[in-house]
């Protein structure tokens, strides 16, 4: 092996290793359809990053960068989705709320 392959080879292995990590989170997310956990702020801005990513990977002709944010963006967009949808679902309004739970 070459030193230089060793900057490819560590770009795939954090791509690999950065969106193998979100799915197991994602999963959990689709499967329960639980959102209460997940920050509407936070993954707004966290998916406009990996879009940008996406775009940088891009311009740099960099395919683990493009295959690995294309993967985590396709599931960003899915909870963000889901977020929007269900962060309302199976909250009482406070007046049917018991006084201790508000």
């Amino acid at each position: 092996m070459s030193f230089s392959m060793l900057p490819g080879m560590i770009g795939t292995l954090a791509a690999c290793l950065t969106t193998a990590s979100f799915v197991p989170q994602a999963w959990l997310t689709f499967k329960t359809r639980d959102v209460s956990g997940v920050s509407l702020g936070m993954y707004s801005m966290f998916t406009v990053g990996v879009a940008l990513w996406l775009v940088y990977g891009l311009l740099l002709d960099s395919w683990p960068m493009v295959i690995a944010n294309s993967i985590t963006l396709v599931l960003a967009l899915m909870i963000l989705g889901m977020k929007l949808r269900y962060q309302h679902a199976g909250r009482q309004p406070d007046a049917e709320r018991p006084a201790g739970d508000r």
